[in-house]
Order: structure tokens, then sequence, then C-alpha cells
């Protein structure tokens, strides 16, 4: 529905705000991560169903935000060395996608966004790494922290 006008116009852009976790699961986070998945998958589909009508599609896969937004609620410390990424970053590549329809931008920290590429790879190795440095810990504390929100 969103995409007729455009269609109409024959210009505009989507873009969906989904997570890393489209990209690479987590312990404790199967369902969330089915959704994000599931995202990626709708959103890869419809810019193919869109190519060359001049509308596009983009998603956006921040990690871990600060100062804003789902995490930055819950006040979960993250384990050393798991960076953050600010809002304005977030909203930085929503612009870059507008600007210039690439079919993916992630927004996370180095060491997540190397993971969410290695898990395209190997979902073992980046699951392995995940439980030894934290991971776990973190999906348990994060839905904890979110109890009072459901």
């Amino acid at each position: 529905a969103v995409a007729g006008g455009m269609l109409e116009r024959g210009r505009g852009q989507i873009v969906f705000i989904s997570s890393v976790s489209g990209k690479v699961a987590a312990p404790g986070t199967s369902v969330y991560s089915a959704t994000k998945f599931g995202l990626r998958g709708f959103a890869l589909g419809l810019r193919e169903d869109l190519h060359g009508t001049g509308v596009g599609v983009s998603t956006i896969y921040p990690g871990f935000i600060r100062d804003a937004g789902m995490f930055a609620d819950t006040k979960v410390t993250l384990p050393r060395g798991v960076g953050t990424r600010t809002p304005e970053q977030v909203a930085n590549a929503v612009l870059r996608a507008i600007r210039d329809n690439p079919a993916e931008i992630t927004v996370a920290a180095l060491e997540q966004s190397l993971g969410a590429l290695l898990a395209g790879v190997s979902h073992s190795l980046v699951a392995s790494l995940q439980r030894r440095l934290g991971g776990t810990t973190v999906s348990k504390q994060i839905p904890a922290a979110q109890k009072r929100k459901r």
C-alpha cells in the first residue's frame, strides 16, 4: 500500500528499520530474530519486485544503540569491548538509504558488524564466539529489563 503513490510518481524510497538480529541470531532471541530475519527477506524480495520502477527499498540494521531506543531503555551493561552506536548514526543511515538506495546498511559497532558478516558464512562460529564473550548473559538481561513494558 505504501508503494502505490510512489509507483504512480515513479520515484520513492521505502526504508525499514530492523536489527542486527536480522542477520545473526543470539541466545535467547529466537522469536525476536525470527521477526527480523523475516523483515530482511520481505524487504529484499520487495526490493526485487520494485526494481526498475524508480522506487527503492533499503533496510537499516542497528546493533546496540545508546541514548535512545530498546537497548538504551534496558540500562544493561555490555561485556567489555562491545561497542554501541548513536541514534544520530541510525538517522544518518536512513538519510543515506533515501539518497543512495543501498539494499542494506548495518549500523553497529565493528565487532557486531563483523559478526553479522561472518554469520552469513558460519553461524556456528559466531554462535560459539557469542557464548564465549558473554552474549548469553546479555541476552538474558535485556528481556528481563524490558518486562515492565509488557
